[in-house]
């Protein structure tokens, strides 16, 4: 069974075929002020992949967001078909709203290959299940987060840090680490789990850049928006299964923080990895 906040998230991603290399999405009915930044790169990510053939799985993207998307207002993809070889293919996608490109993408596909294998070991964390829902896990900030606390939720997800909210005495380490797993049970298609993936990985990330502050998004003094988002695809993995997102922010300066962030599946694997640097402006400071 799948969540409504999930089959409509499914929804969205679910382009709109409007001409060969063209495709139309929307955005949610939601009070945003921008297009959540996910949810661009993972229909983006959908018009890539809807030109590409199925026997090659996207391993790696790299994006900019160029300007703040209107919610208010259709997303046109343009596709441009950079190349297709024998084991790669590449792609490049434009996001435009009112005119003018908001969002830029560019993506690689690979056919099935074996070769040499190793990674990073899997941090050692408690099992999901043992750990408190979102709405527990949020429950002492609810009323200052206001509609964002209980507005359903495509993911369920489960912190094992605190939460920036949760300002200790002292400042914290710049890491955050969280289960996630789409809220229901969905089909094989391969495509559809790399773009919840993509979704997926703008949640939490810039968390770790407030950690060492003391600040939490809830500041009003704080301005953030995401500039530019990287994603390898090391192995293929389930977006309905628990998967571990353990993020890092290695260094913040001149008003811009850089987070990396590791997603492994409940035995360990490790299925991808992210970097995003973000514009993050503190007023008065």
């Amino acid at each position: 069974m799948v969540s409504k906040a999930l089959d409509d998230l499914i929804e969205l991603l679910d382009l709109e075929s409007i001409e060969v290399n063209i495709f139309r999405g929307q955005s949610p009915r939601e009070d945003r002020q921008r297009v959540f930044g996910g949810q661009v790169a993972g229909q983006a990510l959908v018009a890539a992949g809807r030109t590409v053939s199925e026997d090659r799985a996207v391993h790696s993207l790299h994006a900019y967001f160029i300007r703040p998307g209107d919610p208010s207002i259709p997303l046109l993809y343009e596709v441009e078909r950079i190349r297709d070889g024998r084991s790669f293919s590449t792609r490049r996608v434009l996001a435009i709203q009112h005119g003018k490109p908001i969002f830029n993408l560019s993506a690689s596909f690979q056919i099935a290959e074996d070769g040499l294998e190793h990674q990073l070991e899997a941090p050692e964390v408690p099992d999901p299940m043992t750990l408190p829902g979102f709405e527990e896990t949020m429950a002492p900030w609810a009323e200052v987060m206001g509609d964002w606390y209980t507005r359903p939720r495509p993911f369920d997800i489960r912190y094992v840090l605190p939460p920036t909210m949760a300002k200790q005495l002292q400042p914290r380490a710049p890491q955050q680490r969280i289960w996630l797993r789409a809220d229901g049970d969905l089909p094989d298609t391969p495509l559809l789990h790399a773009c919840l993936f993509a979704y997926a990985s703008d949640m939490t990330l810039l968390d770790s850049t407030l950690l060492p502050h003391q600040l939490s998004w809830m500041d009003q003094r704080i301005f953030a928006a995401s500039l530019d988002h990287a994603m390898w695809f090391h192995r293929a993995g389930r977006a309905d299964n628990w998967f571990l997102y353990d993020m890092v922010s290695p260094t913040t300066q001149h008003s811009r923080g850089l987070a990396q962030g590791s997603m492994y599946d409940e035995s360990g694997r490790l299925l991808l990895s992210v970097a995003q640097e973000g514009l993050i402006r503190v007023r008065g400071h």
